[in-house]
């Protein structure tokens, strides 16, 4: 039990030395810059099964402050973002920065809507209104890989994000599934998954298939630095 102490003891130590947490926070947190720089180009998603994971899917993120998004950390968090949900093992359509073990209001969204499909990060992003019917349609998540569910969403959405290079408060009308997946990344932003919302969850067995080539491979295997004590 004293080994599990140790890190704990270091850490203070080094809070002291630098004048308590306050010194230690710059651009991100300590344990945000670790994530960032360590992860592969393809980030570790993590999943509902594993418990360390299922606190930070379940966590209330933080905004970016201005500084934070003029950073180069910031450009690279993007980066392995876009890479990582377009990355043929994940092959999602969104994916949201506490997946990836960052508490932030960061997410990659495939705007479905826009010529070419492509994927944009907003950072700060926000539902400011909920427009138009409620629809009920499949939804899945990599976090929760293997299940889909049937989720009640609005079909239309006025969104709010922080442009990185005006540092500016823009927002936006979206309609059609680009508003579902919105409303899907911003839940997880507040720590809420499609199945706090879903009528029905059920297993996709077709899922399970498609992945299990990748994860003979190691492809979904937690980082050993990623990891706690018990591990």
């Amino acid at each position: 039990m004293k080994h599990r102490l140790i890190p704990f003891i270091l850490l203070l130590s080094l809070l002291a030395a630098c004048g308590g947490p306050r010194r230690l926070q710059g651009p991100f947190e300590v344990w945000e810059r670790t994530v960032i720089t360590m992860s592969d180009s393809v980030m570790y998603v993590g999943v509902v099964t594993d418990f360390q994971d299922s606190l930070e899917l379940r966590a209330a993120c933080r905004d970016l402050s201005d500084e934070e998004l003029r950073s180069d950390l910031y450009g690279m968090l993007a980066s392995k973002m876009l890479a990582t949900v377009r990355s043929p093992q994940q092959g999602g359509v969104g994916i949201a920065a506490p997946q990836v073990g960052i508490l932030r209001r960061i997410a990659a969204i495939q705007r479905l809507d826009r010529e070419g499909e492509p994927f944009v990060v907003y950072p700060n992003l926000r539902v400011l209104e909920h427009l138009g019917d409620t629809v009920r349609g499949p939804e899945g998540c990599l976090s929760i890989p293997g299940r889909r569910g049937i989720v009640p969403r609005s079909e239309g959405v006025i969104i709010s994000w922080t442009d990185p290079q005006t540092l500016q408060t823009v927002t936006e009308e979206v309609h059609g599934f680009t508003a579902i997946i919105f409303q899907h990344e911003t839940d997880h932003l507040d720590g809420i998954l499609y199945t706090d919302r879903a009528d029905t969850v059920f297993a996709n067995p077709a899922w399970e298939a498609e992945r299990a080539p990748y994860a003979a491979q190691g492809a979904y295997d937690k980082p050993r630095w990623r990891r706690g004590p018990e591990y």
